[in-house]
């Protein structure tokens, strides 16, 4: 592992620290990494040392390259520069990418407090948005910044369907940020079917980093429980991005939506109101619908096409399929045709 500390703004004393693993020879199969960047929070005054190196060491451990992002707090947070300092951020690591092994596509944002409130907009306003973001006991309703006295966009509002995977945590009885910021952001990600994972523990403090006794003081009143989110996140990551194979890594079991609906094309991880709105695709499946209709009450011959969407058409048509074990041996040929549609 080699690290390097790269200056970005010398003046608003911005640095990106760079913590990247070996590939290669010992580490057989990998020949690169994902990566994290991790942002520490602090109220946008300063940047929590307690929220950066331990954190970037405990997903260095999953092998993952850690990225440390101190960016503009104090006389120099003015929005959007902290974000401005995200994107140039994510420039200088997709520019090394080659270089240090990163693979481009699987970079996550993981930010904390203010510094989540910052990851928050980097996946829903960057143009460089990572592909998934870890936000811990964020700040992201606007109404919180500025009861703390920040000046700050809210986050769910900016919400789309671009905005990729998030995984939230947080405490009920966290009396500096409360958790309505997080409920607010998991509405808003249900709303355009982003995944999502989110942990509200019972109780615990603002603040808490890792949970362990290395960065705080063992007399802090928390679950040994509200430390398991590291673990969750990271397998969480793997369920997205993939795990450590023989040829690199697998294939992701977790997808960055619950549907396809949103894509331009239709595939059979459409809804089937999507799937069966469409003329074309109704023409293109015609006889496994005839199979469905023989096969799954209450997909009769005289029930209408919008019957059966008001009974099933939140499901994809892929989980009814499997589960009905309905021509389950033509999917891929199926799911080849529906591609060529366009998703309108």
């Amino acid at each position: 592992m080699h690290q390097e500390i790269i200056t970005l703004s010398e003046e608003r004393n911005v640095t990106l620290t760079a913590m990247i693993q070996d590939v290669g020879g010992e580490f057989r199969g990998i020949t690169a990494r994902p990566a994290v960047l991790v942002i520490p929070g602090g109220g946008y005054l300063f940047c929590s040392d307690r929220e950066a190196d331990p954190v970037a060491f405990a997903f260095m451990k999953a092998g993952y390259h850690a990225f440390i992002l101190r960016y503009s707090v104090g006389e120099y947070s003015e929005w959007p520069q902290p974000l401005l300092d995200y994107e140039q951020a994510m420039e200088c690591i997709l520019e090394n990418a080659e270089k240090w092994h990163v693979i481009k596509d699987k970079i996550a944002a993981i930010g904390f407090s203010a510094g989540g409130h910052l990851a928050g907009a980097a996946a829903t306003m960057a143009c460089h948005r990572p592909a998934a973001a870890i936000l811990g006991y964020p700040v992201l309703r606007e109404e919180t910044a500025l009861e703390l006295g920040i000046s700050m966009p809210g986050i769910p509002e900016h919400v789309d369907e671009n905005t990729c995977p998030c995984f939230l945590y947080a405490t009920r009885t966290d009396s500096v940020v409360p958790i309505q910021n997080t409920i607010d952001m998991i509405d808003a990600l249900n709303r355009y079917h982003t995944t999502f994972e989110c942990h509200i523990y019972a109780y615990g403090p603002h603040g808490f980093s890792t949970g362990d006794h290395s960065v705080q003081s063992c007399e802090t009143l928390i679950p040994d429980r509200a430390s398991g989110w590291v673990e969750d996140s990271i397998s969480w990551l793997r369920d997205l991005f993939g795990d450590y194979g023989n040829e690199g890594l697998t294939r992701p079991v977790l997808r960055s939506h619950v549907n396809d609906d949103a894509l331009a094309w239709l595939s059979l991880d459409c809804s089937i109101s999507r799937i069966f709105g469409n003329p074309k695709a109704r023409e293109v499946l015609s006889e496994t619908i005839k199979k469905m209709r023989e096969k799954i009450v209450p997909f009769t011959p005289e029930m209408t096409f919008e019957d059966m969407m008001q009974a099933l058409g939140k499901m994809t048509l892929r989980d009814l399929l499997v589960e009905r074990g309905i021509d389950t041996d033509k999917l891929d040929e199926m799911n080849e045709a529906l591609g060529k549609i366009p998703n309108i």
